[in-house]
């Protein structure tokens, strides 16, 4: 049986004052406060993991030679913590994430943090960060942020041997304003490319997302609101979108099939992409996870076949697609609205967050 680590805790000598965090709780943005505490658990080679803490939440001190700074060994998790109306705090599929953060760290020459040292982190500052934990019958959640980067200090190339792992929490409110859930706009980026095979685009390393920036700035000068990836070597294949998957709806008449990208080594594997392959089967429709191309697409959508399109991940957990904008053109899917299966879905998966659906696949695990 795996051992449990225990935790110091050193209380914040200032929090924010229950009229501060309600304050915020009324209109938290996205990424824009954090909590009173976070965790902080170091690495050193020969010595393993140790000095598991939870601290008031400060800024770091780095030195200038850290080899992060000039090496970027660093990969991330995102989860959400949702508290359900019962009272109880919980998380979605957090060992998931655990072994994604682990094959990150894999491909990146990083040490595993252990499934046990990962999840009790996350329970470690739920708890005494809960009352940051929006109140339910929204979208407002308790957004989890697992990092890790290398603290060794020298410039020497070469896989450092220290390391520390750190958990922070930001409360964040619905993803879509107040005018509700609007398609996105797609710029299809042939300029740019996200990984190739034998990459690291599997990885949720800290570079692929500095490496996706020009090109997110180049669909926003196009009046867009999101990347899409294609492969490195065809730039035809469809891969994944500027931190979300992407998926598809093909219809003939009753029969409905939901097309998603197949792993290809260069794409993530998400988590809600995961989930949502079980909850389109849970629905009775076909999941196809293959390669599909832009021709494809472009294609199959001129003749009314895929109906609609949209991207998954943590943070909005889907997005419709409206219309997709390249080099050759820009077409609309659904007339540019909201497709009634991709809602479908939506509201299925949100609602087994929120407790709100039966959890019959035992995805949600209590934290408080």
């Amino acid at each position: 049986m795996a051992q449990h680590s225990t935790f110091t805790i050193h209380r914040s000598p200032h929090p924010h004052s229950d009229e501060e965090r309600a304050a915020i709780l009324a209109n938290p943005g996205f990424g824009s406060h954090f909590t009173d505490h976070m965790v902080v658990i170091d690495y050193e080679e020969g010595k393993g993991w140790h000095n598991h803490r939870v601290v008031p939440y400060a800024p770091f001190s780095v030195e200038p030679a850290s080899m992060v700074l000039h090496y970027g060994q660093a990969i991330f998790e995102g989860l959400k913590a949702y508290r359900h109306a019962d009272g109880e705090i919980v998380t979605f599929r957090p060992t998931a994430n655990a072994a994604r953060f682990q094959s990150s760290a894999d491909r990146m020459a990083m040490p595993r943090l252990s499934e046990e040292d990962f999840i009790d982190s996350i329970k470690e500052l739920v708890t005494i960060d809960q009352e940051w934990v929006p109140q339910p019958g929204g979208e407002e959640c308790l957004y989890l942020r697992p990092f890790m980067f290398a603290t060794e200090n020298g410039l020497g190339v070469h896989p450092a041997k220290k390391f520390t792992y750190v958990l922070i929490a930001s409360p964040a409110g619905a993803y879509f304003s107040e005018g509700g859930i609007k398609p996105v706009t797609v710029w299809v980026s042939h300029e740019y490319v996200r990984a190739c095979p034998g990459g690291t685009g599997a990885a949720k390393f800290a570079g692929n997302y500095a490496a996706s920036l020009a090109a997110q700035d180049a669909a926003s000068k196009q009046g867009c609101d999101q990347v899409l990836w294609l492969d490195a070597i065809k730039r035809e294949n469809i891969e994944e979108m500027g931190g979300m998957n992407a998926m598809f709806v093909a219809q003939d008449g009753d029969d409905v099939t939901v097309i998603t990208p197949a792993l290809s080594g260069s794409l993530l594997p998400g988590i809600t992409r995961d989930s949502l392959k079980t909850v389109v089967s849970d629905l009775g429709y076909t999941m196809e996870e293959r390669v599909i191309t832009f021709t494809e697409l472009t294609d199959r959508v001129a003749k009314g076949e895929i109906t609609e399109a949209f991207a998954c991940g943590t943070a909005a957990v889907i997005n419709p697609i409206g219309s997709f904008k390249s080099r050759d053109g820009e077409f609309t899917v659904n007339d540019g609205q909201s497709g009634a299966i991709t809602m479908q879905l939506r509201e299925t998966l949100t609602g087994i967050q929120r407790g709100e659906r039966p959890d019959s696949h035992h995805w949600l695990y209590k934290l408080v």
